[in-house]
Formats: structure tokens, C-alpha cells, sequence
């Protein structure tokens, strides 16, 4: 099993930073009211669910020998008020590459499959979302 570790700390006023075993810290925002300047923890979790993703892009596009030039991801999440909590995440995947399709679907089959933020937001909110070739 893999473990992992992040501290993190918030000073009065709503600015926090975590950190994890690696050399940058990551702020956000933890003020009452949401500021504009850093992502607060629903934009985090998001954020965190789209790295997934492209990670999984990055380590599948090796393993299957299916050569891209970039990806880009698009996340959406609603958020219901009682009891407080996410209900559904939504996303557009873009890879450009020029690999036949069968290929950039086996990608996107593995990229599901074996995410583990992925699989982990699936087990507790809605997921959907598509993949894009260009």
C-alpha cells in the first residue's frame, strides 16, 4: 500500500498552504468568505481530480506507447447546500494526438480504470465526462 502525507497550516485572515513531502507549498484560501485570489478546498478537490487524470494520461500515454502533445482538462463540480457535500463532477478531457482512435480509447479506458482519485470521487458523487482527440 502506498501512503501519503501533507501538512498544512492557516493563519487568521483565510490564507493556508499544505505541503507535502516535495519542495513547494500549495496555497488556498480558507477565509469566511471566499476570496478571489487563491482556489478554495472545492476548487482543491477538483484540481486534485483533474491531476488525476492527467497523470494517468502521462503514465498510460508511456505504457501504451501512445505518443500526445499535450492534454487539457476542464472540471465542473456542483455542490449541495444540506448536508454539505459534492453530488456530481463533470469533465471534458482534450488529447492531442495523432494515435489511431482504438488507441486513445484503450488510454481512456485505463485512465478510468486505474485513477485513484478518480475511482475515489466515483464511489462518493456522480462522475461524467468525455474524452476529446484533436
Amino acid at each position: 500500500m502506498l501512503e501519503y502525507q501533507i501538512n498544512a497550516i492557516s493563519k487568521a485572515g483565510g490564507v493556508a498552504l499544505s505541503r507535502a513531502k516535495k519542495e513547494i507549498a500549495i496555497p488556498f484560501d480558507t477565509a469566511a468568505e471566499s476570496g478571489t485570489l487563491l482556489p478554495n478546498p472545492a476548487e482543491l478537490f477538483l484540481t486534485s481530480f483533474a491531476a488525476c487524470i492527467l497523470k494517468n494520461v502521462e503514465r498510460y500515454s508511456v505504457k501504451l506507447k501512445i505518443p500526445y502533445t499535450k492534454a487539457e482538462i476542464s472540471v465542473h463540480g456542483t455542490r449541495q447546500d444540506v448536508p454539505p457535500a459534492m453530488v456530481s463532477v463533470d469533465y471534458e478531457l482534450t488529447i492531442y494526438s495523432d494515435a489511431e482512435a482504438r488507441k486513445v480509447d484503450l488510454l481512456y479506458r485505463n485512465i478510468k480504470k486505474f485513477g485513484t482519485i478518480y475511482n475515489t470521487v466515483a464511489a462518493s458523487c456522480e462522475v461524467s465526462g468525455k474524452m476529446v482527440q484533436k
